[in-house]
């Protein structure tokens, strides 16, 4: 699409990163030329969505390392080191940080016994071709998934798996903005993904630009709209996706894929074979990020929880994979995923 905003992007000298926390009221770009502000960046949610953060997290790697290009070969790749395990420690859940960064560590060390300025140029090609697979990824997701969803479907989501969670069309939201250039047309209902609202505030926001028609709804709405028999079927993304098909998600997934289950409507997880983590082999495994009390108890600015009542603000829950129909992917669909299902995939070339 012509118009979509890039939600990181390398400028030579520094990256452009989009900063999602002031959407939809402003459209903001920061310019990082250093790891730490790039960590701080994923933290904070100025960049999110786990392809997003793998390409932000390798071109935090390589705008770094510009600035110790005159250092010797032993303190630039020293410094190497410390940024890529400095930059792992923004966010935990999302693998493709993980993912992308062994990728800048690879590189590292395949040119370490050239010069810093022929290492630093290898570096930045890796960053981009990063983004470029995720950028064809996103098409191929797309793709995929129009030869399971219809013309006239209503479709519900949550959180955020557009552009602004990858670099292009997106995860779950690409058969839409796809489908919108093909005259294939969806109807979305957007659940609104307390407690940052990344669904109202991001989803609704993408889906709107592009004239994909979306209908914002509480959380809590989302049983409610399949009992009324409004729902086709549900496409989300994912975070991390295990060996076995276990996927992690935005809080409140798991939820909205028993209400699927429940009511038999398909739920689809969408997301690149580099959001699988064949290392962690059950959902079990998979490390759930904690996030500030302050996200639930002052949300916005706005007092909502009386001082002193505790809070628990997991980012993220996992959806088994039994709940799931498909898991669609840039190397194609796994249909009712298993750990050799999802194997076979990985490993296709």
């Amino acid at each position: 699409m012509s118009g979509m905003i890039k939600p990181v992007e390398w400028k030579e000298t520094y990256v452009k990163v989009l900063d999602q926390t002031l959407l939809p009221e402003e459209v903001k770009f920061m310019e990082i030329r250093d790891a730490q502000v790039m960590w701080d960046a994923i933290k904070m949610l100025c960049v999110r969505g786990a392809p997003a953060i793998g390409v932000g997290a390798g071109y935090g790697v390589a705008i770094e390392m510009q600035k110790h290009v005159k250092e010797s070969t032993a303190k630039y790749h020293k410094k190497l080191k410390e940024t890529i395990e400095y930059l792992a420690t923004s966010r935990p859940t999302a693998v493709n940080l993980f993912w992308a960064l062994d990728r800048m560590k690879e590189t590292g060390e395949k040119y370490a016994d050239e010069s810093n300025e022929v290492c630093q140029k290898a570096l930045e090609e890796t960053a981009i071709n990063i983004e470029k697979y995720e950028e064809n990824a996103c098409i191929s997701i797309g793709e995929n998934a129009l030869t399971l969803l219809k013309d006239g479907m209503t479709l519900l989501t949550h959180c955020n798996a557009g552009g602004l969670a990858t670099v292009h069309y997106g995860t779950a939201l690409s058969p839409m903005l796809l489908g919108k250039e093909r005259n294939i047309n969806f109807k979305v209902y957007a659940d609104e993904t307390r407690p940052l609202l990344q669904g109202a505030r991001l989803t609704a926001w993408e889906l709107n630009q592009a004239g994909v028609d979306v209908t914002v709804i509480t959380d809590n709405m989302a049983g409610m709209v399949m009992k009324q028999g409004k729902i086709d079927a549900v496409i989300v993304g994912c975070d991390r996706v295990a060996a076995n098909g276990d996927a992690a998600n935005k809080i409140g997934t798991y939820s909205v894929a028993v209400l699927a289950k429940h009511h038999n409507i398909p739920f689809y997880i969408a997301g690149p074979v580099s959001t699988i983590d064949m290392n962690t082999p059950t959902g079990d495994d998979i490390p759930i990020e904690e996030r500030s009390a302050e996200e639930i108890t002052c949300g916005f600015g706005k007092r909502t929880v009386p001082e002193g009542v505790k809070v628990y603000n997991p980012a993220f829950d996992v959806v088994p994979h039994e709940l799931i129909t498909a898991i669609i992917t840039d190397k194609g669909i796994i249909a009712n995923p298993d750990k050799e299902k999802v194997a076979q995939v990985v490993n296709a070339k």
